[in-house]
């Protein structure tokens, strides 16, 4: 008997944008119309990983991956593929080496150096069918810790695998159990923290929406570790999808009383509500969250008491972000000795980045602790696009540090980013090459944490302000090398003074820019230029004798700034340009160039 032939469809939030769904309906109905609906299954997913080429379609037994998908080309790959069994070629991936069609899965370098722990389910289950996830083992790590070990074993188990918090902190997550386990009181609470608010991060919300059982069984053995009979997922209320997959997880795992009352036959009671922050990056600290979840505004408090002893209600409390209680069941399924086989020895396990910026392959991504930076940048994601040079890649979002090319050999763990100027954070990667400005670049993270600062401290809520005030002069060509100095100056009382880890590490893509590229501060202050010709105030474009006349950068002017004919020389004409950069990224040939201002506009 042939296997039946299983369609898989990207249901994450990037492909869902690009109409998967109408795709999956239009399968549907081709299907009906060949009446092949009952030969094919149909399956709308989690995400795959590799966004880039979403819609992505994937059709199994032989694995068969299908990119850019649209609506359109759904009958062609039913009529020759399903039908005829001729797999459509131009729907394939390009290899870029020797440009032939990759025809699947396992030859994606993409996935090569891989590997799914956290993201184990995702894009291989419809997350909507608790049935799907009890076939993959779902519960079972659950049911066993129920049945045969004792709350203290399952903690035991939890600091012998090693498992450090993926939020950011890298506390042992076991040690994190213990002390709330510790904790006497009458009333306990265990949260899952999905507020992922860095730029550019979509790890936690992958994993809600491809495999949100996973965090429930989690949560629930914490809950039996730690005594706690009651779970809160607080969740972003910009993440509707995700939202809507957890209330149905809730509901189904509720009904196969695998949440509630009684679990497994035990005395073990175990229920999960959800509750929706409006995006305040500042609740992603655990005690801002738990100020939020109580009803006040999220701000945070002074620690200690740690929300293991005092937290929610002033009950003790364990906090763990989405992929930390994503690794959970599969420790306790293949043991802690399974999961320190992977990775290093201070960091075990894997971690999930989310791949963003000037890179070939953007999506989300997987790796063993270990795994280079290097290796991440281009086996992984492809390299930097069109032909551009590699400058720097920034890690750990508005708390992290960006890193150069020296240090892309550098093995990834919680140690060796700190070391490096940056830190591991949630797990979003930027991706910067040679047209980035790292002045600019600074004056982003920093005009996003001004922005997001609870305003509780004094450090955080005016010295980032005076921070963001002297880099805006720099950009503007009004800056003095005095302003370089108090940068410095103002950054370190601000990571010594701050109340929480905000504050605390809201100077480091300022400081990690200071210490890599100084120069281009330099320039800015002191030639009145931007190298990489991004800063407005301080750029002129220019186009040279490389010029094609394709028309590209007049028709992408939006104020007809650039004049000139058909396959002759164009010119911009600078009393007209508003400096955008459009004309820039336009052009195919790197025809357009960016020159200093004169020194005497802006004296």
């Amino acid at each position: 008997m042939l296997e039946r032939i299983q369609i898989l469809i990207c249901g994450g939030t990037g492909c869902l944008s690009s109409h998967s769904k109408e795709i999956k309906a239009k399968f549907e109905e081709t299907l009906d119309l060949m009446s092949m609906r009952d030969e094919v299954g149909l399956v709308l997913t989690g995400c795959f990983g590799l966004c880039e080429k979403g819609p992505v379609v994937i059709v199994y037994p032989d694995e068969t991956f299908y990119s850019h998908v649209t609506i359109n080309d759904v009958k062609k790959i039913c009529e020759e593929h399903l039908l005829k069994g001729r797999p459509v070629e131009s729907l394939m991936i390009k290899n870029p080496e020797d440009k032939t069609r990759i025809k699947n899965m396992s030859q994606l370098k993409f996935y090569s150096k891989q590997k799914r722990v956290a993201l184990r389910n995702c894009g291989n289950i419809n997350p909507l069918e608790i049935e799907e996830y009890i076939a993959k083992d779902g519960y079972l790590a659950l049911g066993k810790v129920l049945a045969e070990m004792t709350p203290q074993d399952v903690v035991d188990e939890m600091i012998k695998s090693g498992l450090r918090g993926r939020g950011g902190g890298g506390f042992s997550t076991g040690k994190k159990w213990q002390f709330a386990k510790n904790s006497v009181s009458d009333k306990k609470y265990v949260i899952c923290n999905a507020d992922e608010g860095d730029p550019g991060a979509f790890m936690d919300r992958a994993v809600l929406e491809g495999d949100p059982h996973s965090v429930l069984e989690a949560m629930a053995i914490c809950g039996y570790a730690i005594g706690s009979d009651q779970g809160y997922i607080y969740v972003r209320a910009e993440y509707p999808v995700a939202v809507e997959r957890l209330k149905i997880a809730i509901e189904q795992a509720q009904s196969y009383g695998l949440l509630g009352n009684h679990l497994f036959g035990t005395d073990f009671n175990f229920n999960i509500d959800i509750r929706l922050g409006a995006g305040a990056f500042v609740c992603g600290e655990e005690t801002a969250l738990i100020a939020s979840i109580e009803g006040y505004r999220g701000m945070p408090r002074l620690k200690p008491p740690f929300p293991a002893v005092r937290g929610l209600w002033g009950k003790p409390t364990n906090v763990n972000n989405v992929e930390t209680f994503a690794n959970v069941p599969v420790i306790f399924l293949k043991g802690a000795d399974w999961f320190k086989t992977i990775g290093t020895e201070k960091s075990s396990g894997t971690k999930v980045f989310a791949l963003g910026g000037k890179i070939n392959n953007t999506g989300l991504v997987e790796v063993p602790m270990g795994t280079t930076l290097r290796e991440i940048v281009f086996d992984i994601g492809g390299g930097i696009p069109n032909k551009r040079k590699f400058k720097a890649i920034q890690t750990g979002g508005p708390s992290g540090g960006c890193i150069t090319e020296k240090d892309l050999d550098t093995p990834i763990d919680f140690e060796n980013l700190t070391a490096l100027g940056s830190m591991m954070g949630s797990g979003g990667m930027i991706i910067m090459d040679e047209d980035n400005c790292m002045v600019d670049v600074a004056r982003f993270y920093l005009d996003f944490t001004v922005d997001e600062s609870c305003g509780k401290c004094t450090p955080c809520r005016e010295g980032t302000k005076q921070m963001l005030d002297i880099l805006n002069r720099i950009c503007d060509g009004f800056g003095t090398m005095e302003d370089i100095d108090e940068l410095e100056r103002l950054a370190h009382m601000i990571q010594e003074t701050s109340l929480c880890g905000l504050g605390q590490t809201a100077p480091n893509p300022v400081l990690s820019t200071l210490k890599h590229f100084r120069h281009e501060y330099i320039a800015h202050v002191l030639e009145h230029t931007c190298p990489a010709g991004v800063c407005r105030e301080l750029t002129n474009f220019v186009i040279d004798e490389h010029c094609i006349g394709c028309t590209k950068c007049a028709r992408s002017c939006p104020v007809n700034a650039i004049s000139g004919w058909p396959k002759q020389m164009h010119t911009i004409h600078l009393d007209l340009c508003i400096r955008c950069g459009a004309c820039k990224k336009a052009c195919p040939v790197n025809a357009i160039t960016s020159q200093p201002m004169h020194q005497e506009v802006r004296s």
